[in-house]
């Protein structure tokens, strides 16, 4: 498949967007200025960006306790994001939500939330709607390798296929449901192979390669919106911090969790290292031009965090304010 270059900048730019942006809140997690519990998303960018660069503005997403990411790719704006991350009423969510329940209907971000799996029938719901309307729309349906034991995700997967649903169920696969590894909660790691018992087309690709990321995601998103929908997609990824915020869980640490050799191994496989490797080896994108996309992000994430240090915190008069659209 051949891509124009301005199409490879776009997605180069989103990935160091969402990078950034993250690597952003570490120090204000670590002096408290952030007070929520946050899920950085650094090192599992490519999923975001490449589905996000295949899905239209009307499209609807929904995700987890980490999808910030999920939020940029889909269009979503970075001052309401990290404004809503410190819980402040600029918010995305009028700082209702923080970190883990972010909801833009404007840009078909239709909210995540922290429960393992919970959002997975509520984008079912959304789907079904869309085919009841007949409307077009793909929805997308984010969730971690932990919501796999989870009995609505099964369900969902029966009855999005019996219903013929446009719904892409993307699995973003790292290996580790909150502190414990893929191994210690699935009897077999392999996790698109549940596709096959409800008959759904499904995938298993390079999470961190974007350009085959968006290549099985355009092919999944026109298959859903010619009605051959749903289908099922596991991408293999891996989070470069811990589970929640800065803390990176190696072993020999107080959290001791992972090896420090499998950190390293998954650091060489970074996917913007990677993309921006092969943008040099092809010669698409000049030094000078990654140079100057690189300090176009820098000042507009140190942009967000001025906006959201600058923005006010919600009134506890206004506490009821905002539950319901208005």
């Amino acid at each position: 498949m051949r891509y124009s270059n301005g199409f490879l900048e776009q997605l180069y730019q989103t990935m160091l967007r969402i990078r950034y942006c993250e690597e952003s809140l570490v120090n204000p997690i670590l002096d408290g200025r952030i007070k929520c519990p946050v899920h950085l998303y650094s090192g599992e960018e490519a999923i975001a960006t490449g589905i996000g660069a295949a899905l239209n503005k009307d499209d609807y997403i929904f995700g987890g306790h980490r999808s910030h990411g999920h939020y940029l790719a889909k269009g979503g704006d970075m001052n309401k994001l990290v404004a809503e991350i410190f819980t402040k009423v600029e918010g995305c969510s009028r700082g209702r939500g923080g970190s883990m329940h972010v909801i833009d209907p404007e840009v078909g971000m239709l909210g995540s939330a922290p429960i393992v799996g919970g959002t997975i029938s509520l984008a079912l719901g959304a789907a079904l709607a869309s085919s009841i309307r007949n409307d077009s729309r793909v929805t997308v349906s984010f969730f971690g390798d932990g919501a796999t034991g989870e009995g609505v995700l099964h369900e969902s997967l029966n009855f999005a296929a019996l219903k013929k649903l446009p719904i892409i169920f993307a699995c973003e696969n790292n290996f580790y449901s909150t502190h414990l590894n893929i191994r210690e909660i699935r009897v077999k790691e392999d996790i698109a192979s549940l596709g096959i018992a409800f008959g759904i087309r499904n995938y298993k690709v390079d999470g961190n390669d974007v350009l085959k990321v968006y290549n099985v995601a355009k092919q999944s998103v026109d298959l859903c919106r010619s009605g051959g929908g749903p289908v099922l997609i596991e991408f293999v990824t891996y989070r470069l911090r811990g589970h929640v915020g800065p803390d990176d869980n190696i072993q020999g640490s107080h959290t001791d969790i992972r090896p420090k050799e499998e950190l390293e191994k998954w650091l060489s496989k970074d996917p913007i290292t990677r993309f921006e490797e092969k943008l040099n080896d092809k010669s698409l994108l000049p030094k000078e031009k990654i140079k100057e996309i690189k300090h176009k992000v820098e000042l507009e994430v140190k942009s967000a965090i001025q906006f959201a240090e600058q923005s006010l915190e919600p009134k506890e008069g206004d506490i009821t304010k905002y539950v319901f659209s208005e």
